[in-house]
């Protein structure tokens, strides 16, 4: 295992970081073991530990904190392909496991040849690589076409295959096709390859010469062989039984950099390999590298892909670490795979409906739609309408026949949120949807067939709902069969920063205003706040500092007043003139309190304030004994 940073932008692009040490930190202090000369960073910004098998990436309490995959995160396992944000910097983290040595990728033991006749090409000088440069020493014209064609064949198939194992088949076949070789390998730098033979199609690998081979590797140069003499070493026996009259191994390189070789070789007395052979192969391996290097990435890039995206619709819609989040997504790893129906309840702005996208994004209905409906924010008539459609005439105005959500989202899922404010009609209606998976449409008379999961949420007590005859109790039952609660804000306030700096970052690009993070004040005084709209108000809080804020860092002044009203603990800083102003808030209330002989409704009138506004900084303040209000 050899893992490696591989910078792809910042200060440091194009460089690659061996992760050789157990611990590896990361900063703008050049004490750091990786130095990095950007202001977003800050001086010891993160370190990656080495955990026996594992790689872990930690938040050292910077000021922007890590994005792991677009995602905040204070800890994580680091996965070969994750791609880690620090400031302007995107590294790559790779784990480069060593490959087996086994018969049926390695080729046997090699041997040193000697030939009596050699010739070798550079690159550079390869007739079919540089067009300018085939002026002279051309081969006959009828060779010409007969190349050409060849070239333009292998070309249009191997720049159509994304996967590399077909590619690499592909080429062998059409190399023993055009060239007169009775068997060829393609061996790749990692320590892989693919053997064909001409007459047996067998793909097993055979010896090569490692003199050639490394010559090759070692010169970037195309090698022609004639006249094959078998030097007297040990294990020569595999190369002596072949008999090899002549052999051609030649580079592929994509910009600069060698991936692999080509290598083909013959036993036939009668048939050598000649220059135009030797301009043939390397203008085909010019071609198949950058085909393979393309197919390489394609790969890499889909499976990279594949589990960020896994990772983000499991546990990462939602920003947190926490425990109250961590068995937030334990729940949905577990529930996603069913077709069981979810009731999400909690306080508004907690993620109820991310947590239902992510619900949908890891079950088997992935691939049909997720129709998200709001029961709140319809009449009662428009909501039904909405949810099972209507019959041409069913009502003024209906002049055409609609389906209803619930018919669109067949085989899918449907997250109805605030269910309670569904009427006791439509109530009964849904518990048919429940229970038959059927309906009609309005003004309809033939019933529906639908296959629906259902999620619903709610934020308010189903139970208390039950109790006072607003929410049908056999409805309520048919809901209740996963509950998941979404914690409020408060009870994970160490997903606070993660969150804020997330949002800090979202809104920097959204409204193009350069951001290099949150004062350490501000943090304190965002992590202490109770957040009664939970994310939400988060969000806007951020958002609202991004944007009215004066500097690159967000400080306590850009946050709402209303976070800055609040009691902090003593141990934490705060600024004179915030202190100063909340002393000046609560003698104000004091006076006013006094004068009006703890009479909270006239003391707002005293200070000009609304009544609920007294309230919220009477809390704030920590100022309930004075106004009796305990």
């Amino acid at each position: 295992m050899n893992p490696t940073l591989v910078a792809i932008f910042g200060p440091l692009q194009g460089s690659t970081f061996p992760l050789t040490q157990d611990h590896t930190s990361i900063g703008r202090e050049p004490s750091n073991s990786l130095p990095v000369s950007d202001p977003l960073l800050s001086r010891k910004h993160c370190r990656i530990t080495k955990e026996g098998e594992n790689f872990t990436i930690r938040d050292l309490d910077s000021r922007n904190g890590i994005f792991v995959n677009g995602i905040p995160s204070k800890e994580k396992v680091l996965q070969h392909g994750d791609q880690i944000q620090l400031g302007d910097s995107l590294f790559l983290f790779l784990l480069q496991e060593e490959v087996p040595q086994t018969s049926s990728e390695t080729p046997p033991d090699s041997e040193m040849l000697v030939a009596g006749s050699t010739t070798q090409l550079r690159i550079q000088d390869a007739l079919y690589l540089k067009p300018e440069k085939v002026l002279d020493g051309l081969p006959p014209a009828a060779r010409i076409a007969s190349d050409l064609k060849a070239l333009l064949k292998i070309s249009t198939t191997v720049n159509a295959l994304q996967n590399s194992k077909k590619l690499k088949s592909e080429l062998l076949e059409m190399v023993l096709e055009v060239l007169p070789a009775e068997r060829a390998m393609i061996l790749m730098e990692e320590g892989k390859c693919l053997a064909l033979e001409r007459d047996s199609g067998s793909e097993r690998p055979f010896p090569v010469s490692r003199t050639v081979v490394e010559q090759v590797r070692h010169e970037k140069t195309a090698i022609l062989g004639n006249d094959i003499r078998n030097e007297k070493s040990p294990g020569a026996k595999n190369l002596e039984a072949s008999k090899i009259q002549s052999l051609l191994c030649v580079p592929l390189v994509v910009f600069d950099k060698l991936s692999g070789v080509l290598y083909m070789d013959t036993s036939a007395p009668n048939t050598l390999f000649d220059e135009g052979h030797l301009q043939l192969a390397t203008a085909i391996a010019g071609i198949a590298a950058v085909a393979l290097n393309h197919a390489q990435q394609m790969e890499w890039l889909i499976d990279v892909n594949r589990r960020v995206q896994t990772e983000i619709n499991i546990e990462h819609s939602m920003v947190g670490e926490s425990s109250a989040m961590q068995k937030v997504y334990q729940f949905i790893a577990k529930a996603a795979p069913t077709d069981s129906t979810v009731l999400l309840y909690g306080e508004s702005g907690t993620g109820k409906e991310l947590a239902a996208r992510a619900i949908h994004g890891n079950s088997l209905r992935v691939a049909k739609p997720f129709i998200s409906i709001n029961c709140a924010a319809l009449v009662e008539t428009l909501l039904e309408s909405e949810l099972f459609g209507h019959e041409k005439g069913a009502f003024t105005g209906a002049i055409a026949q609609r389906k209803g959500k619930l018919e669109v989202a067949d085989g899918g899922t449907v997250f109805l949120d605030e269910v309670t404010e569904m009427s006791p009609a439509l109530q009964t209606k849904l518990l048919r949807v429940l229970q038959e998976r059927e309906f009609d449409r309005v003004g309809g008379t033939r019933p529906i067939q639908v296959d629906i999961r259902l999620i619903a949420a709610t934020n308010r007590n189903l139970e208390e709902a039950v109790k006072s005859g607003l929410f049908r109790s056999d409805l309520f039952y048919r809901l209740n069969v996963l509950p998941l609660r979404m914690p409020p804000l408060r009870e994970r306030r160490e997903d606070i920063p993660l969150l804020a700096g997330y949002f800090a970052s979202k809104c920097s690009k959204k409204f193009q205003r350069r951001m290099i993070g949150i004062s350490p004040e501000a943090r304190v005084v965002l992590t202490y706040y109770d957040w009664p709209g939970n994310v939400r108000e988060l969000e806007n809080a951020i958002e609202r500092a991004v944007v009215l804020g004066s500097t690159e860092i967000i400080r306590q002044e850009d946050l709402p007043e209303n976070l800055l009203e609040m009691e902090l603990p003593v141990e934490v800083p705060i600024t004179k003139y915030h202190e100063g102003v909340k002393s000046a808030k609560k003698e104000l209330i004091r006076r006013a309190l006094e004068q009006s002989n703890g009479n909270l409704s006239e003391a707002a009138v005293l200070l000009g304030l609304h009544l609920t506004y007294l309230y919220r900084l009477i809390r704030n303040l920590n100022l309930s004994k004075i106004s009796g209000n305990e």
